[in-house]
């Protein structure tokens, strides 16, 4: 029963936040077919995930097939780096020890393995089929036109990409379309760097693959929820009449500049493509991570030069923590654990969630953990998504390169996303 206070406050703090998307925004006349319709399939999935009694063994299920997974990619870590690639306690057959965690060593080799995966299934089609099972279901709830249903459905496992998939409509799509569609890429994770999330978590987190799978489906009739009270449609959207059945299900390998690259001819050269668009992402995530933390780090120095304010020197990661302070109660955090959720939730706009999901494992490592239970899920929930400064600049840049003519909308669109 102490949890329920908790529980309330979190209650009252998800119609708070909606609030604020609606006071913040256009507080224009609202779909309240869209709105009642995403705030339902969210607590509806919520329900189906915590209270349901299959759920447990669901979500346990998903979360040893995907562990299962991120040990069998180690395999190839380990013929290629040997000992770096063993995690902390870990030993080589011929008693080589571990020396310790390195990221790039041992979490970033798994985006190169799951882009395979994925790539596989979309060969197979076993993805395409999945992908419109979901777009039907929130064309159906919710009221979005097709194309958004589309964009939103593929979001649950892929990222930018997902504006691949819905390339032909673009061009048409209303402003709250494209805020839309931007929304849903920062709230959800792609299934491809998930695995780095899972090392991070998996000795503290127990069932942490089948929670962040459930974050990134309840993330998406949130993001709606969202977007189309900060900017209700007011337009009329093109694919209203149902979601696209063309080709855009296929495999979002698409280049860079945003023309199309020919199918893979067979399942070995998907694999093989998907390793690649891995490797180009996993050093991608290495360069963000080593551009914006050493620029935090250098307005960090020159913020030391400000007088200190309560015995300690301001920082990047303190001021980002005091404007999320609010949004950390608003999470059901008990009072001892505000601080800690606020620093976790301030970090991730500079340091990207990749880092901060490390934070939290480390932090509740120690013993005792300083996280209840009940409030580490939650903070695993908060953090899925890629909702800092880097996402921005690729998601407005990618879907700007894919319709040129209307980059003004998609910039103005994407830091309010």
């Amino acid at each position: 029963m102490e949890e329920w206070p908790y529980r309330l406050l979190a209650f009252v703090g998800f119609f708070t936040i909606a609030s604020l998307a609606w006071v913040t925004g256009r507080r224009t006349r609202l779909n309240w077919t869209t709105i009642g319709g995403s705030t339902a399939l969210a607590w509806g999935l919520g329900i189906v995930s915590f209270w349901f009694p299959g759920s447990r063994w669901l979500w346990g299920a998903i979360n040893d097939v995907v562990v299962a997974m991120l040990a069998a990619s180690q395999k190839g870590t380990l013929f290629l780096l040997g000992p770096l690639a063993l995690g902390p306690g870990q030993t080589l057959p011929d008693g080589t020890v571990s020396v310790g965690f390195i990221l790039a060593a041992q979490a970033l080799p798994a985006v190169v393995f799951f882009a395979a995966i994925v790539a596989g299934l979309y060969y197979t089609g076993i993805m395409q089929a999945v992908v419109a099972l979901f777009a039907r279901l929130f064309y159906r709830t919710m009221g979005l036109s097709g194309a958004e249903s589309l964009s939103a459905a593929a979001n649950i496992f892929v990222g930018i990409e997902a504006g691949l998939i819905v390339r032909p409509y673009l061009a048409a799509m209303t402003r709250s379309e494209l805020l839309m569609v931007l929304t849903c890429m920062m709230g959800t994770v792609a299934s491809t760097v998930m695995g780095i999330y899972v090392s991070a978590l998996q000795h503290v987190v127990p069932q942490i693959a089948g929670h962040l799978i459930s974050a990134s489906v309840i993330s998406i009739p949130c993001a709606v929820l969202i977007s189309k009270l900060a900017f209700p449609e007011d337009g009329q959207p093109v694919t209203l009449g149902g979601v696209p059945s063309d080709d855009g299900l296929r495999e979002p390998s698409d280049s860079s500049d945003g023309e199309k690259s020919p199918p893979p001819s067979n399942l070995i050269v998907a694999l093989i493509d998907g390793a690649r668009q891995g490797m180009t992402m996993a050093v991608g995530i290495a360069a963000l991570l080593i551009v914006f933390l050493g620029l935090e780090a250098l307005l960090d120095l020159a913020l030391a030069q400000r007088p200190v304010l309560g015995g300690t020197p301001l920082s990047v990661t303190r001021i980002l923590a005091w404007m999320t302070w609010p949004f950390a109660i608003l999470l059901g955090l008990r009072p001892e654990e505000w601080q800690i959720g606020a620093d976790l939730l301030g970090s991730r706009f500079i340091e990207t969630e990749v880092a901060a999901y490390f934070k939290l494992a480390a932090l509740q490592a120690a013993s005792p953990p300083p996280l209840s239970p009940r409030s580490v899920t939650a903070m695993t929930y908060a953090l899925c998504g890629f909702v800092h400064v880097a996402s921005t600049d690729i998601f407005v840049g990618g879907i700007t390169a894919l319709v040129p003519r209307r980059a003004k909308d998609v910039s103005l669109l994407g830091l309010h996303s």
